[in-house]
């Protein structure tokens, strides 16, 4: 399958395209299957989606939104992505939008992790769409280089333990997410874009993760990136 990649000369123009491909892959699976089922990702540049996809009109009842990782905090935390997607997308929607959260409060990150696969396993699986950013290590969701996770494959999420530079999380895994019907990605800036030809090119992907996102051939991607 070819990566269907896109340039864009703004980051806001790359959002509102997406935006738009993303919204007819979700009407098609509303029309398809009565609902729709998107995992969307974390982070500063999924403002700008957010504020494009609450602008578009959709069955927003039939639709089933969760996230592709989260650090290990409670959902009121200013580094919380269900926080953010809570104050920048599911406010503007309709109230009947199913939200399925990855951090469920229990008392360690193991527990958490066992509730939220038993939570993940309850949706109508696969993903009709997967939204991702990548970092400047290449990695996405929270499946980072090196990372023992990034090789789990019998789970559809994962625990990801703290370093001394980040929180510990809780990650859909690279197995749950290349299940998807089309996974969209976005980024900008000139280091990501080093980053995003170098995981182009043949090469373990512990070493750069999105590898395994663009090296496949079963799912389509499309890439929307800008200076």
């Amino acid at each position: 399958m070819v990566v269907d990649e896109r340039k864009f000369l703004t980051l806001e123009d790359a959002a509102s395209a997406l935006v738009i491909d993303l919204v007819s892959t979700l009407r098609e699976a509303i029309s398809i299957r009565g609902q729709a089922l998107l995992a969307v990702s974390g982070g500063k540049t999924p403002r700008k989606v957010f504020k494009y996809l609450r602008e578009h009109r959709l069955n927003w009842n039939n639709v089933t939104i969760t996230l592709t990782d989260e650090r290990w905090i409670p959902n009121y935390h200013a580094e919380s992505n269900e926080q953010l997607v809570r104050s920048y997308l599911l406010k503007y929607l309709s109230e009947d939008t199913t939200f399925i959260p990855l951090y469920g409060g229990h008392g360690s990150l193991e527990a958490d992790v066992k509730s939220c696969e038993s939570r993940l396993k309850t949706l109508l699986l696969p993903f009709d769409a997967v939204y991702l950013g990548m970092g400047t290590d290449g990695h996405f969701a929270s499946l980072f280089p090196g990372d023992d996770a990034l090789n789990v494959s019998d789970s559809l999420c994962v625990a990801i333990a703290g370093t001394n530079s980040r929180l510990a999380r809780i990650s859909l895994t690279a197995t749950a997410i290349l299940k998807a019907r089309k996974i969209y990605l976005l980024f900008s800036g000139e280091e990501k874009h080093s980053v995003y030809l170098r995981a182009k090119t043949p090469g373990p992907h512990n070493e750069i993760p999105l590898r395994l996102i663009l090296s496949q051939v079963d799912i389509p991607v499309a890439v929307y990136c800008a200076p």
